[in-house]
């Protein structure tokens, strides 16, 4: 036992989201070399597909008969033909009427594979603006954290086609490697953009622009940011964007006092990542939130749950402050990334504890994790009350007040997840924080923008993904239930409804197919192949 805690204990470091490997490693590869000099392994690398994992690419795929939604927040229609030659949409038929038998003139020409999609959805695959592939709490007790095939499989399997993954949790390199791989469709998943996390221990203008160099030279896609001096992060924004790298900010409230999100976006940063910092660019009567005089920020039920009492200390919606960082966030072409789902367990820990799908889809190590520990991040409801709870349902309102003015007045908002902390699951919660989005005043379509054209807008892709458009990478989620009607019908287990002619409960919906560069993926299948492995590791643990 003894042991077991000293090696739990010696990972706090690494877990903790500000601090980086004071060694000397290849920028983006901070956490490898901290990992390695711990004697931890790396997960095992997506599997190569095989023969019959996937299908396509064709040189003329047919989709018949869909009602599609497209993703720039038009209305759904259908039905239409869909035509995709090779990995490209080459065209949109509309082939008739609701109601009434569809014309075989309107048709486009046969395709050397076609989908029979009467009855079904088609929608632009998902951007997940914010998750993770790796993290070594996450292989407690045994060491051994989940492989690439349970977490690339799970996202995709839920029509998630592209995911900005921040903070290179097990380096740049290994990212790296997987995305190479999920890029060709030679492993099942979904394409990767690695935003590494920039060292604390980086405390110079000029030692920030070289590690920012190195992280180009290294071929990663952004920089994740928790905090830092304001002269460094200024000189790093400036460099970032000199280099082409974009950025995203968690403004961690250990230096948040001197970088908040308006002070950040005036230097160019491109999102801000769940809700830090931003109300307190919102304080009018103050510049350091309302701590209890017995705070202590390494405690994280303490740091949480005073995080649960913020929003209600930033400036009133209609205040002129409110006003005036609503107005130069807009101007600035700023992004927010807020994550509802992450902090959802603060509001209703019962529930994210008792969500349908951990039976069958968490591993036993993530079960693990998830449970009160004071040394792993994320794992902090030790004695989580009825007003801890009660604190965060009112900070929710504020915070989705704000995040649904924000979209209302044309400013960008996107879909990030952050799974793999606070009984969230990959896949699953991209999905659930959909719903939370509609909870917050955004309708429906409104939601969908978000997950496709607005996510793509924020990675720079947009000229080739997030919206089903001639022309566009064919990345599609095919589902056979309406899911304007009921995001519920997304989830991979499906949505709880009674067959009025059977008497029977049932589970309809579930993502059918993911398409991705033209390539089929029997996204059923993909969620058969993870629960197989997380019911090999029960067995194992046993």
């Amino acid at each position: 036992m003894i042991k077991t805690w000293v090696k739990i204990s010696a990972l706090a470091t690494l877990l903790s989201p500000i601090v980086i490997a004071d060694d000397k490693p290849t920028p983006g590869n901070e956490a490898t070399a901290r990992i390695a000099k711990m004697g931890l392994k790396l997960p095992a690398d997506i599997p190569t597909l095989k023969a019959g994992d996937m299908k396509g690419p064709y040189k003329r795929l047919v989709i018949r008969g869909a009602t599609l939604i497209d993703g720039t927040g038009a209305p759904p229609r259908g039905p239409v033909d869909i035509v995709i030659i090779n990995n490209k949409i080459d065209g949109i038929s509309s082939v008739g009427n609701p109601g009434v038998p569809i014309n075989p003139k309107y048709r486009p020409a046969k395709g050397d594979y076609e989908i029979d999609a009467h009855g079904s959805y088609v929608l632009p695959g998902f951007v997940d603006a914010h998750s993770h592939i790796g993290n070594p709490g996450w292989g407690l007790p045994n060491g051994t954290m989940p492989s690439m095939e349970y977490i690339l499989k799970l996202w995709l399997a839920h029509g998630i086609t592209n995911s900005r993954e921040v903070s290179c949790g097990l380096g740049l390199d290994y990212t790296l490697k997987q995305a190479k791989k999920t890029a060709a469709n030679k492993g099942a998943g979904p394409r990767l953009y690695p935003y590494c996390a920039f060292p604390s221990s980086i405390k110079s203008p000029e030692a920030a622009r070289k590690w920012v160099r190195g992280l180009k030279k290294g071929g990663a896609s952004g920089i994740k940011v928790f905090g830092g001096q304001p002269k460094v992060l200024a000189a790093l924004f400036d460099e970032a964007k000199k280099q082409g790298l974009r950025t995203a900010f968690h403004h961690a409230q250990m230096s948040v006092t001197r970088t908040n999100v308006l002070d950040s976006a005036r230097m160019g940063l491109n999102s801000m990542e769940h809700w830090y910092g931003l109300p307190e660019a919102l304080f009018e009567d103050r510049i350091v939130q309302d701590y209890p005089l017995d705070y202590n920020y390494n405690n994280e039920q303490n740091r949480f749950g005073e995080a649960g009492k913020l929003w209600k200390q930033a400036a009133k919606k209609g205040s002129n402050h409110y006003e005036k960082v609503m107005k130069e966030l807009l101007s600035l072409d700023f992004t927010l990334n807020p994550t509802f789902t992450i902090y959802e367990a603060n509001r209703d820990v019962m529930r994210s504890r008792n969500a349908d799908w951990h039976d069958s889809y968490t591993l036993p190590s993530m079960w693990t994790f998830f449970q009160p520990n004071r040394v792993l991040h994320g794992s902090y409801h030790f004695d989580w009350t009825t007003e801890d709870e009660i604190n965060w349902k009112r900070n929710f309102r504020i915070w989705m007040r704000f995040i649904n003015d924000y979209k209302n007045r044309g400013g960008r908002v996107t879909v990030g997840s952050d799974s793999g902390f606070i009984f969230k699951l990959f896949g699953f919660d991209y999905i659930r924080e959909f719903e939370l989005l509609q909870e917050a005043g955004f309708h429906p379509l409104e939601v969908l923008k978000s997950a496709t054209l607005n996510g793509a807008e924020l990675l720079g892709i947009d000229d080739q993904y997030g919206s089903v458009e001639p022309g566009k990478i064919a990345d599609l989620v095919i589902v056979d239930e309406n899911p304007i009607r009921n995001f519920k019908v997304l989830y991979g287990t499906g949505h709880m409804k009674l067959n009025d002619e059977t008497g029977k409960v049932e589970r309809v919906g579930g993502v059918k197919y993911t398409i991705k560069d033209g390539v089929i993926y029997d996204a059923v299948k993909l969620r058969a192949e993870v629960r197989a492995l997380v019911e090999e590791a029960k067995k194992q643990q046993k």
